[in-house]
């Protein structure tokens, strides 16, 4: 591990221990056009709540829908509102090929490290999913943290051999399988960084929490940080009545929600974020917009959402 690259492990560790990761949301205008003016106003809004991290064009920022140009926007307006305060770790993906390409903007628009998230399409054998993550690792100076989700599950032997990979430091779990991520930490060597990435985070924090995964992603941090930090603290402070306060009127309705309609973990994060007055536009197709029945449930829900953080204060 290179002294670049165990640096930016200590401070993404140090942030993960203080605070939720924040997956910002990118914003389009009315006719899906890019709105880098309003990203930044929204970018710098996120910064300001204090996150562990910032990882823009991710899965919750649309990346699958960002050409190179945009990407490149997108990854520059970050780093420059982080001004280097907060660590920045921009998501690559679809095949390595192309993964390399949007490292190589990444490393030119000044990212930290490197979120490779799950490739495309087709299934693949352990023995593929290392190499998937040696080619990328072998073309770039940033720091890798690996996403399994979907069609990527590593076993324990396969993983071992990920941790021993120059430059990759951690790990993002959205499978929520745990007795596979306990295997996998304990397969991995000191200081390699996990995290809980399943959507809606918090549902599942106090078990990853339980076999030694503690940090976790927050999309609600996207949309409403006072929720998102308020349960934070709730975890870390053991102040289980808020944390299960919050769960039961706020997380378990939100979810519910959420698991209406495909596509939902992201667009209805989106809906939020504009009922509170951010200048993030709308999804981009294949994802749709919520409809206007379940746009008013969300609203009622944010509502509360707060009422408990302000009862809770």
């Amino acid at each position: 591990m290179s002294l670049d690259t165990g640096t930016v492990a200590a401070r993404l560790a140090k942030g993960m221990a203080d605070g939720v990761l924040s997956f910002p949301l990118t914003s389009f205008r009315a006719d899906g056009s890019l709105d880098p003016d309003g990203y930044r106003d929204y970018v710098a809004a996120q910064l300001a709540t204090g996150p562990g991290a910032l990882f823009p064009a991710c899965g919750t920022g649309e990346f699958f829908s960002l050409d190179e140009d945009e990407y490149r926007r997108v990854v520059t307006i970050a780093v420059q509102e982080a001004a280097g305060r907060t660590p920045v770790v921009a998501g690559v993906g679809y095949g390595w090929a192309q993964a390399v390409r949007f490292a190589r903007i990444a490393e030119d628009a000044g990212a930290d490290a490197l979120l490779v998230l799950p490739h495309y399409l087709v299934a693949a054998p352990q023995d593929g999913l290392v190499a998937q993550l040696e080619e990328i690792a072998a073309r770039t100076r940033l720091p890798l943290i690996a996403y399994q989700r979907g069609q990527v599950a590593f076993g324990a032997e396969a993983f071992r051999r990920v941790t021993r990979i120059p430059g990759v430091i951690g790990l993002k779990d959205g499978h929520s399988d745990l007795d596979r991520l306990q295997r996998l930490t304990l397969a991995a060597p000191e200081g390699f960084l996990f995290f809980n990435g399943a959507a809606t985070a918090e549902i599942q924090a106090r078990a990853y929490a339980a076999v030694g995964v503690p940090a976790y992603s927050s999309a609600v941090h996207a949309f409403a940080p006072e929720i998102a930090d308020a349960f934070f603290a709730a975890l870390r402070d053991g102040d289980e009545a808020t944390a299960a306060t919050l769960l039961r009127g706020f997380y378990l309705p939100l979810v519910e929600l959420r698991d209406r309609v495909p596509g939902y973990a992201v667009s209805l994060v989106k809906a939020a974020a504009r009922l509170r007055g951010r200048p993030v536009g709308p999804v981009r197709a294949p994802l749709t917009d919520p409809s206007a029945a379940d746009l008013a449930a969300l609203k009622t829900l944010l509502a509360t959402g707060l009422d408990l953080v302000g009862a809770a204060l």
